[in-house]
């Protein structure tokens, strides 16, 4: 997403510089801050889709928890009816047998508790089946308004995740026909400002999609001489989501990716923790706010460290390497932390 974003900003900065009587070609600088602020505009709007993903899941989970209740409710309402119709003919000769059964058969809860005075009519010799054919009326009248709560929840939060989506949607279409404009000349000048970047020299293990193959079958033994080159105090849970996060390599960003083909960046140290065996928040707010913080000076495998305003995260795995999801087009790749936009939009790091 991020590589898009820029290619936008940038491809915009090259149109303008090239039109008659155009204001001085901004400097490199401003191009960077421009492409920065872009950048960090599109990751908040995926960690928003990331947050409503998980709304909606926790919803999914209520409304069935609902079902299951307005169920229950229904059972015990339809036994509870049984009965006190059974009580009602057998104590009733007079007219007015007709109405208090024409209530008690007519199933509806609502109804039932708004003719509730009626029914007090059994109450002196039938009190416990009334009091529990109106106790019942209430469960089930309370079971369907939580039922239709949810659901109405539901549909408010897919209605979010589809303008959210459709907003990157038309981010990247736009990017990408920005970015077919441009020489390559142009797209290697926007690359080297972006996320992913390894334009200060560091070496990827998983630089682009077209090497992504090679670079996942390196990315074992790379894997292993990192868990022995670790800190002796580096917990096992941490070699674990490390390990995790190395078997990743060369797999794409997708934004709200979880896995297990394709990743966003805090759906991936998300799911490497969890391959530890330990949980943490989907999103790198939550995850920034709810985590440990530890200085870059104590850095261990394991850890994520964050960047641009907590917008973004990777993990650290050892020797000044980190592996991170970097965004829309791109794969899971393992560079060195001082990379140039990694080293510049640090924000800090969190221990699980």
């Amino acid at each position: 997403m991020a590589l898009a974003a820029s290619v936008l900003v940038a491809g915009s900065v090259i149109a303008y510089t090239q039109t008659a009587g155009a204001a001085p070609k901004p400097t490199i600088a401003q191009v960077k801050a421009q492409i920065n602020r872009l950048q960090a505009q599109v990751d908040q709007i995926g960690q928003q889709y990331d947050k409503v993903s998980v709304q909606l899941m926790a919803a999914k989970a209520r409304l069935t928890t609902a079902q299951h209740q307005s169920g229950q409710s229904a059972q015990r309402f339809a036994v509870a009816q049984s009965q006190l119709k059974q009580v009602a003919v057998a104590s009733y000769e007079s007219g007015n047998q007709s109405s208090v059964a024409a209530v008690i058969a007519s199933g509806d809860p609502l109804q039932i508790l708004r003719q509730a005075a009626l029914l007090q009519e059994l109450g002196n010799t039938h009190a416990a089946q009334t009091a529990k054919y109106l106790a019942a009326a209430r469960q089930v009248a309370s079971a369907q308004r939580e039922l239709q709560r949810t659901k109405d929840g539901i549909a408010q939060l897919q209605s979010q995740l589809k303008a959210k989506k459709a907003k990157l949607d038309k981010l990247l279409a736009t990017s990408q026909s920005t970015l077919n404009s441009l020489t390559a000349q142009q797209r290697a000048q926007v690359a080297a400002a972006t996320i992913g970047s390894t334009s200060s020299g560091s070496t990827s293990s998983s630089s682009t999609s077209s090497g992504s193959s090679s670079s996942s079958s390196s990315s074992s033994s790379s894997s292993s001489s990192s868990s022995s080159s670790s800190s002796t105090s580096t917990s096992s849970a941490a070699t674990k989501a490390v390990n995790f996060a190395y078997a990743q390599l060369g797999k794409p960003y997708l934004w709200g990716g979880t896995g297990p083909d394709a990743f966003d960046c805090s759906g991936l140290v998300q799911a490497a923790w969890t391959a530890a065996g330990v949980s943490i928040p989907r999103t790198t707010y939550e995850q920034w706010s709810s985590l440990p913080h530890v200085s870059k000076a104590a850095l261990q495998p394991g850890d994520l460290v964050f960047f641009e305003g907590e917008g973004h995260v990777a993990m650290y795995v050892g020797s000044g390497y980190i592996i991170d999801a970097p965004q829309t087009g791109e794969v899971i790749r393992k560079l060195l932390l001082s990379t140039d936009w990694y080293a510049a939009n640090y924000d800090g790091a969190a221990r699980p």
